[in-house]
């Protein structure tokens, strides 16, 4: 092979590497694994999965300078937060549920798959120093600082369905 030959190979495989993007989940399904102690115990165990949320950073709020402000707004910015909540199952045999062997039954606790926004706190500080005053031969003025926190937020809506139904 020659130079010119790797070369062309080289960024052949580059390009295919840089148009394959990566797939991004939004939760990864997890099954909890209960076998062994209805093995061991010899009890009918509860089946567990759910799926374990994958957050994905965004972009920063970008700071604003305001006429007047010595100092952008805010001075920490908030960074937002995105996941998904996966499909949670919790499944639970319930023997003797109206004190009868017929009556056996098994509950269930069901909750889909939500997403969730959340945002990190910030911070707002004020200057001591106002802009140069000309009243003051060009000196800025002395203020009171000012401090402040921007308070994080979640905003999203789980919900949990609870269920009961009899073992044919």
């Amino acid at each position: 092979m020659t130079a010119r030959g790797s070369i062309a190979a080289l960024m052949t495989c580059m390009a295919a590497a840089g148009a394959a993007t990566p797939a991004v989940a939004d939760a990864v399904p997890v099954g909890v694994p209960l076998d062994a102690v209805k093995t061991t115990l010899g009890v009918d165990t509860p089946r567990v999965a759910t799926g374990v949320p994958v957050p994905v950073v965004g972009a920063p709020e970008a700071p604003r300078f305001h006429k007047g402000d010595m100092l952008p707004t805010p001075l920490l910015p908030t960074v937002p937060v995105s996941t998904e909540l996966g499909n949670t199952l919790v499944s639970s045999p319930l023997p003797n549920l109206l004190g009868e062997p017929a009556t056996d039954g098994e509950g269930s606790l069901t909750s889909p798959a939500t997403t969730m926004l959340a945002g990190t706190p910030g911070a707002v500080l004020g200057s001591p120093l106002t802009m140069p005053n000309a009243a003051n031969y060009g000196l800025p003025d002395v203020t009171l600082p000012a401090a402040g926190v921007v308070l994080p937020k979640v905003v999203g809506t789980p919900t949990a369905i609870l269920g009961l139904a009899p073992l044919h």
